[in-house]
């Protein structure tokens, strides 16, 4: 969201006493943009507004998008190299741009993670994840080719068959979800959409 604001630091303007001579006048407050939190009129919540010019600042969801690809039956997967979860294993995925459509978004992020060029092939999952505000469409895509290798945000990248993915040093949750959901529709043609299991909100 593109958020403008007035001049930085306080503008000072000089008036004349009645002796002619200058004196500072009283500084008028400056502009902090929104930041008073009150329910607007015809809302229903909470949002962040400019007490000076009533801008509403509207606070939503992040999307998050990213993928299970394949090659030979095996899993892309990427050492993290950043933090969050530093040094564990996720999927290539990431937030996803302005202008930018989910499919190119996936296609994004395998290329800046693990330098992998895929196809995307269908919907894996819709992931809620409210405690940190956010949206997580994760696809189901094959490697078009094998040669791959860390980008910036990895420190390595490897294609993991099922029996050997590091489950123990897997970086979030949500991983572990989008792994065993692709597991269990392997095959499936028309696909299901997965979701949150029924014991996560």
């Amino acid at each position: 969201m593109l958020v403008s604001r007035r001049g930085a630091g306080q503008t000072r303007r000089m008036v004349r006493d009645f002796k002619g001579g200058p004196r500072p006048a009283a500084e008028a407050p400056a502009t902090v943009g929104p930041s008073m939190r009150t329910v607007p009129e015809g809302d229903n919540r909470q949002r962040l507004v400019c007490p000076d010019c009533g801008f509403i600042k509207y606070e939503n969801p992040k999307v998050v998008v990213g993928s299970v690809a394949t090659w030979d039956g095996r899993i892309l997967m990427c050492r993290r190299a950043i933090d969050p979860r530093r040094g564990y294993w996720t999927l290539p995925a990431g937030f996803l741009e302005l202008n930018e459509t989910t499919i190119d978004g996936v296609r994004r992020e395998a290329w800046e993670e693990a330098h992998a060029r895929i196809e995307v092939e269908a919907l894996l999952a819709v992931y809620n994840i409210t405690h940190i505000s956010q949206v997580q469409l994760i696809y189901r895509a094959r490697l078009l080719a094998p040669d791959i290798s860390a980008g910036a945000e990895s420190e390595e990248v490897r294609v993991f068959a099922w029996d050997d993915i590091p489950w123990d040093e897997i970086a979030f949750e949500s991983v572990h979800w989008s792994l065993r959901y692709h597991h269990e529709v392997a095959g499936c043609e028309s696909l299901p959409i997965g979701t949150n299991p029924p014991s996560q909100p």
